[in-house]
Order: C-alpha cells, then structure tokens, then sequence
C-alpha cells in the first residue's frame, strides 16, 4: 500500500508540474527554452525539481503538446494556429514576404515581425490576420539560415574597441557587431567579409566575425570580388583541382579514335563570339548521294576528361556553372580544359559528343544518331563574319554557311508556329580599358548568325531529350533523366501584364496558351525600337515561370517542346555533364539509375544558376553605375522603368542604366503614388507620371557601394 501511495503522489506532482509548464509555455507561444530556464521561471531550482521538470517535459512532447526543438529547447505546440513553412524574401522597405511552396498567395511581414530572420532564411511564419488578398504574418522560427557569411563595410566605434559591418546587400537591414579581437587586421572603412557566429535573445544585432579583408572601396577587383563574395561564388580553383586538371592525359590516341565515329574529314567549323576562349560546340554538313543533307552538331566530350568522383568533378558540381561578369569569366572548370584540351578550335582533333541528323531540303529530320565522335573544325567564325557571309559577303564557306542558315530560318518559323516566344533581349556590353574603365556602352543584338547557332542547339538538345525519354512508338519509357523545364505562366501574372501593355495600346490575349505565345509574339515584335521596348520585354519576361532543372518532364513552355534537356555547353554548365553521362549509359543498354539523386543534382544546379545570373546583373549594374558617375549633372532621355511610393525608376536610353528620383525632390507639387495605373499625381496640378513616359533627367549622384544611381526630374 505505501508503494502504491508513494507512486500516486510522485505521478500527482509530475501531473501538476506538466500543467504549470504547459500554462508558461502557452503565455509564451513564440519563444524556446530549455528545462534550466523553465525550472528557473518556475522557481523550481533544487536537483529533484529540475528532475521533475524535465520528466514531465518528456510527457508533454510525448503527448504532443509541446515541441522538442533543437538543442534541447522546448515550446508550446498550438494546434489552433495556423503556421507554415516557407522561405523569406524581404523588400528594400525593411518588411518581407514569405514564400510558401503549394500556397497561392505570399505571407506578408512587417518589419516588427521579422524576428531574427534574414532574408533567404527558410522560416516557420504564424498567420495572425488572415485576408485572403494580402495574409499577414509574424516569424516564430528561424529553422536554416540561407547564409551566414555577409559582404561590407568595416565602421570602427570611436573608442576602437569593438565595430559594425555595415552590410551592402540592400535586403539586410541589420549591421553586424564585430569584436575588436575579431577584425583580423581590417581597418575602419575597407571592404570585408564577415561571419555570423552567434545572435543572442537579448541582442538587436548578431555577433560575428572577419574572416577575410578585401580592400578600400571602389577598387575595380575589390567591388568585383566583392560581388563574387555576396554570392558565395568561388575567385580560384583550389591548388589540387588545378593540379589534377594539368596532369590528364591530353593525347588522342588511335584506340580511342577507333572507339569512336571518325568525322575529321566533313567540313566542320565552330561559329562564337568574337570574345570567346571556350568553343564547347561546332556544326558539320555534308551534302550526301540521295541529295540530303547530314548536319553534326558536335559538343565537346567533357564528361571523357572529367570523371565521375574524382575533385575535378566535385569542384565542377560544387560550381554547377560558369559565371560571366562584365570583366571576366568565372569558368566551371580549370582553363587547361575549359580554354584548351576541350574548347573545338580549328586544326586541331577535338573528341566530341554528337547528334547527327540528316535533314532534307525542307528542314524535315530523315535519320539521328548520337553517340561519342573525333572531330576536326576546318574554321573558327565570329558571329559578326558569320552575319556578314548571311548578308551577302563573299568567303570561304560560304555556302555551307548559307544552306545552315536556311535550314534554321525553317526551324526557327516551325517551333514558333507551334507556340515558341521570340525573346530577343538587347545584352549590354562595356568597351573597357586597360585598367577596366569602362569607356562605352553598346549592345549586342540577336541576329540570323545567332539564331543559326540557337536553332541548331535546340534541335540537338531537343531530340537529345527524345531520344533518352521516348519509346519507338513516342510513349514515355521513365529512364531516368535530366530536363530543362519551363512551367505555364502565372494567370495573375499574365492578367497584370494585360491590364498594363493595353494602355500603350497592345492588346495581350491570354485565353489558351497557344492564345498567349501568339499574341506576346506580335506584341514583342511591335514593340521593337519603341522607347517601352525594354520596359515591356522585361515585364514579360517576369510574367513567364523560371525555367529549371528537373527528372519531372513537364516540357517547356517557352520553346513550345514537350521534350527539352541540356546537352550542348558541357564546359560551362554541370547539368550537361550529366546528360552526356546518362547518354552514354543507355546508349551501352544500361538501367536507368535511382532518380533521387538526379533529383537532387537538380535543385542544386538551378539554385547555382540563379546565383550566377544575380551575380551578373549585379556587375553589369556597378559597371553601369562607374560608367554613369563619369557624367553627374549631365541630361539624359529616359523612360519611366518603375513606380513606387517613395519615386520614380527611369531608365536612360543611351546606356540602360536605372536610376532613382526621389518623390521628395520633385518640388513643382505633392506627388502620391496611384498603384493602379503604375503612377504618380501631383494633388495641385494633376500631373501624371506613369510606367513607361518619356522623361529628360539629370545625373545627380552614382554610388558605387550600393550600385544606386540618384537622377533629377528636367
């Protein structure tokens, strides 16, 4: 009876001590606290109390009503809440949304919501006013930082005892607080890199430390560095990468040639920018007896050099992709490969991947085959000769290059006739110096030589993808394989579009998707030249989905093909590299491998990609903003590129370059922002400015740490 008694009075005291902690717990929803803190608020501080707290702690999470969080932490599980999981995106106005997969709408945060998240953080969000246009919400836990290592400046407290790392990156808003016996060595005012160690409850602002200096502001390498750094994209190859990669056996052997379909003899040449080191693709064409044409499309055999497992490969993989800036390439792999043993220059054998196909007069495919060649390109063309031969000049191979063209304008008016978009966005290029100053602005337009070499590519990525993914009477076989996919644009999106290309006067019909492929064609072609040309190509092209890498085939949409991949730039894309290996393993009969790990590879290369697409947009920008500073307080034509509460977005004509007027520094009247019509009205006079007005400005102030440009309304 006393053991029974004891027992009733142990399990009484465990029962109440788990109502108390539960009640403190629920007063407290958003925070974690291990059994110390629990026992301490409790004033439940001897050895048996503790003892007690942390049994009935185990209770309650065994019952679900609290949560078991990482290191030992516990809180309160509400099952009447309604909390997601989702990834936080924050705008340069300090408030933030977050991003949840499978739900329609994003969750907005004000800015005392935001808790400890930073922006790319995969955070768990409580709805707490839930209206179904805007849901709002406040973070309750930050569950994975998208990064811990952060770009910016180095501002010294004046007694040199501790500093901040002011962070250059508009979308933080927090400043980093550095110890003295962290600086290593950096100096008040110089560019760093820093990292996020600690951030503790009590504290506004993370602990961290230097852990690398990159020198005085504004110093061409320092800001492109700096940009390289932001988003953890790598300077240099590793010394045993760089070792590995020079010591591969370079020699094309005759066993090897023997392995292979032997093409050094069909007239083969490579057609590039005149700036390019590496040719990862050339053409071939032969007229054969029957009066067709035998057309090789010939990918440098990358995955032969790099193999499976060894470091190249993983520091290939680790990249995902080559990164080009306004000043450099950052390749994929080692320039031995990349500039040399793999690049298709002429005169020299070259090992290859290819689709061959033979194609009458009328662009219609006869016969493929794929598999793994010897090539040898007889001539190496610019784009710029390419499009002069098109035009008309006399030169060697001329019509060979000619009868190219010609099949590809039939490929080209083909896919889009079956609902393919003709995006042709104008690159900005840079004339720079020595010292890579920038001197000029110019721009690279698509033309016939270009569309030459796109078609051709499509055409071999596309039956590529075929190829691997159909039966022979064209039903899926589910080998396992990597696509490129391109979703259906987002209807909001779309109806956004619509509603603000009408007031230009286009007219957008977005009933079917064949509906909408059309009319964006006409509307991109109608626009061409105009002074909304940039502005309303850009919007479009915000209005489609991104396209990515996936083993789930769901086509792609912009290139109206059911089948796509990514076979023909193996030199600087990793996903490539994968194709060429799957190829090859099912053209030796092999079982299509395990998916989850190409699933993998997958989100792993389109999240590389669109880091090195940020990447270049941001030194595209600080190389417009340095060419701009050149020029403060001179006029400029513009366009009204964006509209928002606080100004005004205008783009120049001459050079692309984006640029700020603020709303307070227009003093011929009060201006508040119209979110309907995408504009701004003065209250006494009624002007208007509006998406997509042309506009005179002045060039008031260029900073280079924030690539911001500050403009005059004229």
């Amino acid at each position: 009876m006393k053991k029974k008694k004891t027992f009733s009075l142990h399990q009484g005291k465990t029962e109440n001590t788990a109502k108390t902690i539960l009640e403190f717990l629920y007063k407290n929803p958003n925070k974690q606290f291990n059994y110390k803190q629990i026992s301490a608020a409790l004033k439940m501080e001897n050895r048996g109390d503790k003892e007690l707290v942390l049994k009935s702690l185990q209770k309650l999470v065994s019952k679900n009503e609290i949560e078991q969080m990482s290191a030992g932490k516990y809180r309160y599980t509400n099952t009447n809440l309604e909390n997601y999981i989702g990834k936080i995106d924050f705008t340069q106005s300090s408030s933030a949304y977050v991003i949840v997969e499978g739900q329609e709408q994003d969750i907005f945060i004000q800015k005392s919501g935001l808790g400890k998240a930073l922006d790319g953080d995969i955070v768990r969000v409580e709805i707490i006013n839930n209206n179904k246009i805007k849901p709002e919400g406040k973070i309750i836990e930050v569950i994975e930082r998208f990064k811990t290592e952060f770009v910016g400046i180095l501002d010294v407290a004046k007694n040199d005892k501790f500093g901040f790392v002011i962070v250059a990156k508009n979308k933080i808003h927090i400043d980093i607080f550095i110890p003295k016996s962290k600086f290593k060595d950096a100096k008040h005012g110089q560019k760093v890199i820093c990292r996020i160690n600690d951030w503790p409850d009590e504290n506004d602002s993370p602990i961290g430390e230097i852990i690398e200096v990159l020198g005085d502001p504004g110093e061409h390498n320092v800001e492109i560095h700096s940009i390289l750094a932001e988003y953890g994209l790598p300077f240099q190859f590793p010394e045993e990468v760089e070792k590995e990669a020079n010591s591969i056996d370079t020699k094309i052997t005759e066993e090897e040639i023997a392995k292979r379909r032997d093409m050094r003899g069909i007239c083969t040449f490579t057609i590039d920018p005149k700036d390019a080191k590496d040719f990862d693709d050339a053409l071939s064409i032969q007229k054969l007896e029957n009066g067709n044409w035998e057309i090789g499309v010939h990918i440098a055999d990358v995955s032969h050099y790099v193999k499976e497992g060894s470091l190249l490969d993983e520091e290939a993989y680790k990249r995902a992709t080559s990164v080009y800036l306004v000043d450099r390439v950052v390749p994929m792999l080692p320039e031995i490969l990349s500039n040399n043993v793999c690049s298709l220059r002429p005169n020299e054998e070259k090992l290859t991947f290819s689709a061959i196909f033979e194609m009458d007069d009328n662009a219609e495919i006869k016969k493929s085959w794929y598999g793994r060649t010897v090539i040898l390109s007889d001539k190496r063309f610019t784009y710029e000769e390419a499009q002069e031969i098109i035009e008309g000049k006399e030169a060697e191979l001329k019509n060979e290059v000619l009868t190219l063209d010609r099949l590809a304008k039939i490929l080209r008016n083909e896919r889009l006739k079956e609902g393919a978009i003709a995006f042709d966005r104008l690159e900005i290029k840079f004339n720079l110096d020595e010292n890579n100053e920038p001197l000029g602005v110019f721009f690279k337009e698509s033309k016939d030589s270009n569309h030459l070499i796109e078609e051709f590519m499509l055409l071999a990525n596309k039956k590529v993808s075929e190829f691997v993914s159909l039966n022979k009477d064209n039903s899926p076989n589910n080998k396992t394989f990597v696509y490129r996919i391109h979703d259906d644009p987002d209807p909001t999106k779309l109806q956004t579009l619509k509603n603000f290309v009408k007031t230009f006067g286009y007219d957008l019909r977005i009933n079917s998707p064949r509906e909408i492929s059309s009319s964006l064609n006409t509307m991109l072609k109608d626009v061409k030249g105009k002074g909304e040309e940039n502005m309303i190509e850009t919007l479009a092209m915000r209005s489609m989905s991104k396209a990515i890498y996936s083993t789930q085939n769901i086509g792609h949409y912009g290139l109206a093909f059911d089948n796509y991949s990514h076979f023909t730039s193996p030199i600087r894309r990793y996903p490539d590299v994968i194709a060429h290996r799957l190829l090859q393993h099912y053209l030796e009969n092999k079982q299509s491998p395990d998916i989850k790990k190409y699933e993998e590879d997958c989100k792993h290369c389109s999240a590389r990609e669109r880091l090195a697409a940020d990447a270049e947009r941001d030194s595209t920008k600080y190389m417009q903003v340095k060419f701009m500073e050149k020029h403060i307080g001179e006029v400029f034509d513009g366009v009204i590129s964006g509209v928002t509460e606080f100004g005004i977005y205008v783009e120049t004509k001459m050079t692309k370059a984006e640029g700020l007027i603020r709303l307070r520094n227009i003093h011929d009247d009060h201006y508040k922002f119209d979110e309907k019509t995408y504009s701004i009205i003065g209250q006494k006079t009624g002007i208007r400015y509006q998406l997509g007005d042309e506009v005179q400005i002045k060039m008031l102030k260029a900073d280079l740490e924030r690539k911001q440009i500050d403009f005059e309304l004229v």
